[in-house]
């Protein structure tokens, strides 16, 4: 009898032991992933995949950022070749265009159907170039993509091997179906113009608070002043904010990302910009890792909207996100007309008794 009761002891004990260890491992499977975990890889991820048929991974750094050692079988992708300048509009650094961004990704031997593995370095911003590409992938309907977390120094730090030269890549035509090219997230002014109160949109300035409230002015291409301050309605979610810490800068848990962009409607149409482009993608890629479909890239950014020349309203107060939602992990079309109307910003601050905020429509 007593033999019974114990063993019945120890089996009780046994399952409420396996169900804390299973409570355990749910909890910290839940706290790491993100909605879109597929696309980021770790360095041990990519140890164990490097050299698999149908693997590419590129080395997005530019001359100025790279050191020489590389992932062994990289081929260089520096991020920049997909920009260019347009002096007849005084735009320095915007996106090359749909046709030649896939003649470059051909020349470095990348089809369609590859997963492409993308990594910059600490140095440079962390994931801030990589992210460039990626949205380039994004726009052209590429499906499999990756951002390697810490970059070069992630694979450094994990010990394995480096190389010096880069694999010859065999130059193939990359050629994306045209109904497959997601041409919604390259945006231009006049949409987010049209946009502005807009309750299925929100905007999102991704540069530093004093860029946003206009303490801090940037120049276009011929060093012409640009109009200070953000666009109306925009809230401030600096693009560094989606950093663990400045040191290794890499990505927070999805948890703390849910909190930094708390407030956010997944919803609804998200518009993300900086300065000329290359910040916000970090964010648009941070946005997609959390499971945001309807994310828009303002690519020509504040050196646009902010030209003197254009008519474009810009403001210097602050806007917040209020609202304890978290972001999920999908949303549903901004256009469809289907999301809900919240209200989801305020606004702090003063500005010399403008209650609009609007202090300039330039020309």
């Amino acid at each position: 009898m007593k033999q019974n009761r114990a063993k019945r002891h120890f089996i009780i004990m046994l399952a409420l032991a396996l169900g804390f260890i299973w409570s355990l491992g749910s909890a910290g499977q839940t706290e790491s992933s993100y909605p879109n975990a597929r696309f980021a890889a770790s360095p041990q991820w990519l140890h164990d995949h490097l050299g698999q048929n149908g693997i590419i991974v590129a080395d997005v750094r530019t001359d100025d950022y790279f050191d020489g050692a590389m992932i062994p079988g990289a081929v260089r992708l520096p991020w920049s070749e997909f920009r260019t300048s347009d002096p007849g509009q005084d735009l320095a650094s915007v996106f090359v265009g749909v046709n030649k961004a896939q003649q470059i990704l051909g020349r470095r031997g990348i089809s369609r159907n590859d997963t492409v593995v993308l990594y910059d370095s600490t140095a440079r911003d962390g994931g801030a170039t990589a992210s460039y590409v990626f949205w380039v992938l994004d726009l052209l309907g590429h499906e499999n993509k990756k951002i390697l977390e810490r970059g070069i120094d992630g694979w450094k730090a994990a010990g394995f091997d480096l190389a010096t030269t880069e694999a010859p890549p065999e130059p193939i035509l990359y050629q994306a179906p045209a109904d497959e090219i997601r041409t919604e997230k390259l945006i231009h002014g006049d949409f987010v113009y049209k946009r502005l109160g807009d309750r299925f949109y929100q905007i999102v300035d991704v540069r530093s608070k004093a860029e946003y409230t206009g303490e801090k002015g940037t120049k276009g291409l011929r060093g012409n002043p640009l109009k200070r301050g953000h666009i109306p309605t925009a809230v401030n979610i600096n693009y560094t904010g989606a950093w663990s810490d400045t040191d290794t800068k890499g990505f927070k848990s999805y948890p703390e990302l849910q909190s930094l962009y708390r407030g956010l409607d997944p919803e609804k149409g998200v518009i993300v910009y900086c300065n000329s482009g290359r910040r916000s993608s970090f964010s648009y890629y941070i946005l997609r890792l959390m499971g945001f479909e309807h994310v828009h890239t303002y690519e020509a950014s504040w050196k646009e909207w902010g030209h003197p020349d254009k008519f474009y309203p810009v403001e210097t107060r602050e806007h917040r996100l209020t609202g304890s939602k978290l972001p999920g992990t999908s949303s549903r079309s901004a256009s469809s007309g289907n999301a809900p109307v919240k209200k989801a910003l305020r606004t702090s601050g003063t500005n010399n008794g403008n209650d609009s905020g609007y202090i300039s429509c330039g020309g």
